[in-house]
């Protein structure tokens, strides 16, 4: 038996609120992104009615296509996928949050592209945790020097950091690596840069969501746990 998507949504707050309070913090405190990628509109739609706190994309063209469908009416949408620099122009302005920025190349695009369009373009940095080279995502000792480099472009403002750790079946082994995101994330906001407000850390996906917040992570991104199997 397949379960309705707002059923989904419900049961996975119940994870995020139990998570929550074993972590210290209470529910509210963690935003629910629900990855959409290759879900149509409507069930995008009856997420959104459900209450999830955002919407996440990976593909440009798929969001494009959807979002001139009235797909995110009501709520943020985040893109989350791989990011090409030929893309750029397409996103900012559109997505409320880009969670996949790994370059100063890529930072100065969508500045270039934010000024033109006189807004300010929330980011947040994608982390290669796990060192991992066939990954995106920029290493930790590569973090300060790119923030440094944040502060001197016009129309960007990061918030966080985002993060796919490599993917391991014991349960300590992933809490390993979101345990050393979560302590970048304290060792940074202890810092001062210019254009940068570090609030958000997003990791955890629909089989690991609830360890990520029991390490730290506020933003989850949860696709199949809401919208059941992916249809390819």
């Amino acid at each position: 038996m397949v379960n309705s998507i707002s059923d989904n949504v419900k049961a996975v707050r119940d994870i995020i609120a139990e998570a929550a309070v074993r972590s210290g913090r209470e529910p509210k405190d963690i935003k629910l992104v629900a990855a959409a990628k290759t879900h149509c509109a409507e069930f995008i739609k009856e997420a959104i009615s459900a209450g999830v706190d955002a919407v996440g994309e990976n593909r440009v063209q798929e969001m494009l296509q959807k979002h001139e469908q009235g797909a995110y009416k009501g709520a943020p949408l985040h893109f989350i996928g791989h990011l090409q620099s030929n893309k750029v122009n397409k996103l900012v302005g559109v997505c409320d949050l880009i969670e996949s920025v790994d370059s100063v190349d890529l930072l100065k695009r969508i500045g270039n592209r934010a000024v033109s369009l006189d807004i300010t373009q929330d980011v947040l940095i994608e982390i290669n945790i796990g060192e991992e080279p066939q990954k995106a995502g920029i290493i930790p000792n590569q973090l300060p020097q790119l923030l440094e480099s944040a502060g001197q472009i016009k129309g960007v403002n990061v918030l966080g950091f985002m993060a796919i750790p490599p993917i391991i079946d014991e349960n300590d082994k992933n809490c390993y690596y979101f345990n050393k995101m979560f302590q970048l994330f304290v060792d940074i906001r202890a810092k001062k840069y210019d254009n940068v407000s570090v609030r958000f850390l997003s990791m955890g996906m629909s089989d690991s969501y609830y360890d990520a917040i029991l390490c730290g992570a506020n933003v989850v991104r949860v696709g199949s746990a809401i919208f059941n199997k992916r249809n390819y």
